[in-house]
């Protein structure tokens, strides 16, 4: 006569808790991704809104003002050089709402990139500005973490001599926006 045994167990095999342990990285990295891409969507949302705010803010000062504001006060005399960035609002330098550089009266935070740190990123973390001596124009500098194609289409300005400054390749999030010369 045979006698059904029954097998008791009492855990799982080795192989049951790895194949349990690595569906668990799989759905965690894809759960972590996914958080981690929604954060620089937000970020990149608000890089979008504080350049708009600081470029309405710039249009105030033009209507009251007759010109852009010069950002000579920040060392910056020509493109390229020294322009003002928001890293300058951290170490109680002249951004664009302190200092001879003001726009205090237009704008009513500090815009500054919200990933940025103690130095300047070219370009990354960082809004650059520049507008020349008589304020004719301006451009702002910044970056996506997502780069959007549709922005990328449409930035770059033109200075008085029509020279066309525009720091981005198209794909990489580096936007050039602002006002071109009239």
């Amino acid at each position: 006569m045979v006698h059904n045994r029954e097998i008791s167990k009492n855990g799982f095999t080795l192989i049951e808790l790895l194949v349990v342990i690595a569906i668990i990285g799989v759905l965690s990295s894809i759960v972590f991704s996914g958080i981690g891409n929604g954060r620089s969507k937000s970020r990149d949302a608000q890089r979008i809104t504080e350049i708009r705010s600081i470029m309405n803010a710039l249009e105030l000062y033009r209507s009251t003002n007759g010109s852009y504001l010069p950002s000579g006060n920040c060392g910056s005399n020509m493109p390229n050089t020294a322009w003002c960035n928001s890293v300058q609002s951290l170490s109680n330098g002249h951004w664009v709402r302190n200092g001879a550089t003001n726009l205090s009266g237009f704008i009513d935070t500090e815009p500054i990139d919200p990933k940025q740190g103690s130095t300047p990123e070219y370009f990354g973390a960082t809004y650059f500005y520049y507008s020349p001596a008589g304020g004719a124009w301006y451009m702002i500098v910044y970056k996506l973490e997502n780069p959007n194609s549709r922005l990328e289409a449409i930035d770059g300005v033109r200075d008085c001599n029509n020279t066309y400054y525009h720091y981005g390749n198209g794909t990489n999030g580096v936007l050039t926006v602002g006002t071109s010369c009239h």
